[in-house]
């Protein structure tokens, strides 16, 4: 029997004896409130009121298909309406709320009226205080789910079905420079394409690029920085990826700028990389590896360097070690995993890498997001040729969602320089981080 027809059989029970009896284990497994006992609320509306309690009752009005309406018992006035059009999306969100309401949603089996950003972020803030008793059918269904693992091989499929979707659709909403990382704005007015390339100087800064240095760049996305730091900083560049697409994109990008002796594009994977460098940089790379390859990792990267050099890892990470959302996981980045710092730690720690400096600029991922979803929203009719309306909803809840995350602190934004323990090549001050 699972969760949904665990409780519908213990309320059908109930209802029979003439009691009210909480439900089995299920989302939906918490003492019955006042409000459930209602005569005039349907059997749908008193699961739809578990659900909202189980939820840590954010602020929002949800609608049954039957027209029944069910609001959280707080005084709060609701942000946004959810609507649930059918009894399989009501039963799948009792099931499993974190998976099935991303794939209700983009079924339009779920709807949403009001900002769907504002939605997320209730329900995050409001989840971070429910206390929830989990069953052991709940406890299960977290153990069964499989993170795809981030082998050579199944890096490449996990890379293969994000990254390799279409350069064409990535370039309808990332702005000109193709960078699709967190941008860094320099005043709370600065546009997308100013922000990403400021980004990538406060990038080039913090490493102190020198002309004639060489830099190793592991995940390259679109080539965006690799091609800043030699226009910029007069540096040559290795960059590996494996995105087929990105790295074809990237190539011919180098060429019309005539950069082809200075930045060299490499189909492969971060763990094959060799030679000595004076500067090792990654940006977005990290939540793909796992954290079980960070080891390999700091190995790769102390290799490089040897003694001497600095290094920049730019990555998504938590407070503390969670996985990734397991809708997120599922739809739109399999394999992927932000870590803690304290998860980091283990790419510096055994092969004696200093940490030197920590910045943390949630804030502007946030804004990166939102400009983001105005450019997808201004092209989801270009979207939905490409693909089909149920991808439309699904990519924008996965730019809502991840906006949501940064606004509320469920993720973190975190920029670590490092430097071989070794080397005393370190600034005196941050001034040079800085300095125009």
């Amino acid at each position: 029997m699972n969760a949904v027809e665990d409780c519908v059989a213990s309320e059908s029970d109930a209802a029979s004896q003439g009691r009210s009896t909480a439900p089995s284990p299920t989302a939906a497994n918490l003492p019955a409130r006042p409000t459930d006992r209602r005569t005039d609320r349907s059997f749908e509306g008193r699961l739809l009121s578990r659900l909202i309690t189980f939820l840590g009752d954010p602020p929002l009005e949800f609608v049954l298909w039957t027209g029944e309406s069910v609001r959280p018992a707080i005084a709060a006035e609701p942000v946004a309406k959810i609507i649930i059009e059918d009894r399989g999306a009501l039963y799948g969100l009792l099931a499993d709320p974190q998976i099935r309401f991303g794939e209700s949603y983009s079924d339009g089996r779920i709807k949403v009226e009001g900002d769907l950003v504002r939605v997320l972020e209730a329900v995050y803030q409001a989840s971070t205080t429910a206390k929830r008793r989990f069953s052991v059918v709940r406890r299960g269904v977290e153990m069964m789910r499989r993170r795809r693992v981030n082998t050579i091989h199944g890096s490449r499929d996990n890379i293969h079905h994000h990254y390799d979707i279409g350069n064409k659709f990535y370039s309808l909403w990332l702005g000109k420079t193709m960078a699709y990382t967190c941008a860094y704005y320099p005043t709370p007015t600065s546009a997308l394409d100013e922000a990403q390339v400021a980004k990538m100087d406060h990038v080039c800064r913090k490493m102190r690029l020198k002309p004639g240095e060489s830099v190793v760049e592991a995940g390259c996305g679109w080539g965006s920085l690799a091609i800043h730091m030699a226009q910029h900083y007069g540096v040559k560049v290795r960059a590996f990826n494996i995105s087929k697409e990105q790295v074809a994109f990237a190539r011919e990008r180098v060429q019309r700028e005539g950069l082809g002796s200075s930045v060299e594009f490499v189909l492969d994977d971060y763990r094959n990389i060799g030679g000595k460098y004076d500067a090792f940089v990654s940006v977005g790379m990290l939540e793909h590896v796992g954290v079980e390859h960070y080891p390999a990792l700091g190995r790769v990267i102390s290799q490089c360097l040897g003694n001497v050099g600095r290094g920049l890892i730019h990555s998504i990470g938590r407070n503390f070690p969670a996985p990734m959302h397991p809708w997120i996981e599922k739809r739109i980045f399999p394999g992927a995993c932000p870590p803690a710092l304290s998860e980091m730690s283990q790419i510096f720690e055994p092969w004696n890498l200093s940490v030197l400096d920590v910045e943390n600029i949630r804030l502007h991922y946030a804004r990166t997001l939102r400009h983001w979803m105005d450019l997808y929203d201004g092209a989801s009719d270009k979207v939905a040729e490409m693909f089909d309306e149920k991808f439309v909803r699904m990519w924008r809840l996965y730019l809502a969602g991840s906006v949501a995350a940064f606004t509320t602190g469920t993720l973190q934004l975190f920029q670590v320089l490092f430097a071989p323990g070794q080397s005393n090549d370190v600034p005196w001050t941050r001034d040079y981080i800085y300095a125009r």
